[in-house]
């Protein structure tokens, strides 16, 4: 039997595996998708489903941090979505119902739409112009779940991608960490 700890470990391995595989042209389109909507001040929805909406979130207010105007879709305050604004979907099956819903909804006002998936042959994959696959097959992921291999490696991409968007910008003046530089937009209600 194997401690907690070797565990662990193990995911992490099966997560390097994956993450060695990504493509770096699919990563960086949606870092200059992200950039753009930055520049041209659009708004970026994130929207996903059970675990990924999850993992999702965590991107969502990642971008806000950097200034973005990012919003979860289905939330209360969440405005409504227009031309050239940009949907970010992690899907991995890329086949949730409520989410190809949403993808047409999208689509028709001339929003941009990005796919964060294991399945880029799938219903939301078809329709949207970026798209990164989580090289993943469904059920052969090996130590865990694919499912939790999936949404682990999409919070990690995420944050990589926020990390080359902060690069791209030249973001972090000389002497500025990248903590400073997140704390300007950070909650300072709670």
């Amino acid at each position: 039997m194997a401690t907690v700890v070797e565990n662990a470990l193990s995911i992490l391995d099966e997560l390097k595996k994956i993450t060695e595989s990504l493509s770096n042209e699919q990563a960086e389109n949606l870092v200059d998708l992200i950039i753009e909507a930055k520049k041209n001040n659009k708004k970026v929805y994130c929207a996903g489903a059970g675990r990924s909406l999850l993992m999702i979130r965590s991107f969502a207010m990642r971008l806000m941090h950097l200034g973005l105007r990012s919003y979860v879709v289905g939330e209360t305050s969440t405005p409504a979505i227009e031309k050239e604004d940009v949907l970010i979907f992690g899907s991995g099956s890329g086949e949730t119902g409520a989410l190809t819903i949403m993808i047409k909804k999208a689509l028709k006002v001339g929003a941009k739409v990005a796919l964060i998936t294991r399945n880029p042959k799938s219903t939301l994959g078809s329709q949207s112009q970026i798209i990164l696959t989580i090289p993943i097959e469904n059920g052969k992921s090996g130590f865990q779940p694919s499912g939790s291999t999936f949404e682990q490696d999409m919070l990690i991409v995420c944050d990589a991608i926020v990390l080359r968007v902060i690069e791209k910008e030249a973001a972090l003046e000389k002497g500025i960490s990248i903590d400073s530089y997140i704390m300007r937009f950070h909650a300072n209600l709670e």
